[in-house]
């Protein structure tokens, strides 16, 4: 089994590929209230349709779903909790061959970059 992550074609990529226990390996928060639970979560669990989101002080329940643009077919991950909506567009997706691991990049809206990380 091999370690290397390779890039995912973001216009052909399953939506289950997005789903799973992701861990906030970094995030840069520009214009993003740091105070939100999504600037301070942990970890993101993406299952079917049921979104964990999991922080120090703070776990919330709610909803996602694969959204894609019509003009380029980009997948976005729309995401639905009590205190927020959000919509982040998948930046970047990179996998092993085997995809053990997996590295999840997302742009924010409201402006926080967030890196995800599933071991």
């Amino acid at each position: 089994m091999s370690d290397l992550l390779l890039d995912v074609n973001l216009q052909q990529v399953p939506d289950d590929y997005l789903s799973g226990a992701w861990r906030v390996a970094h995030r840069v928060l520009n214009r993003a209230d740091p105070a939100s639970a999504l600037a301070q979560a942990t970890n993101l669990v993406l299952g079917g349709q049921l979104l964990e989101l999991q922080a120090p002080d703070q776990n919330e329940t709610g909803s996602w779903a694969v959204q894609r643009d019509e003009l380029l077919n980009r997948p976005y991950l729309r995401m639905n909790l009590p205190t927020e909506e959000m919509r982040a567009l998948v930046t970047r997706l990179r996998r092993t061959t085997d995809g053990a691991r997996a590295q999840l990049n997302l742009y924010f809206s409201s402006g926080l970059e967030m890196q995800l990380d599933r071991p």
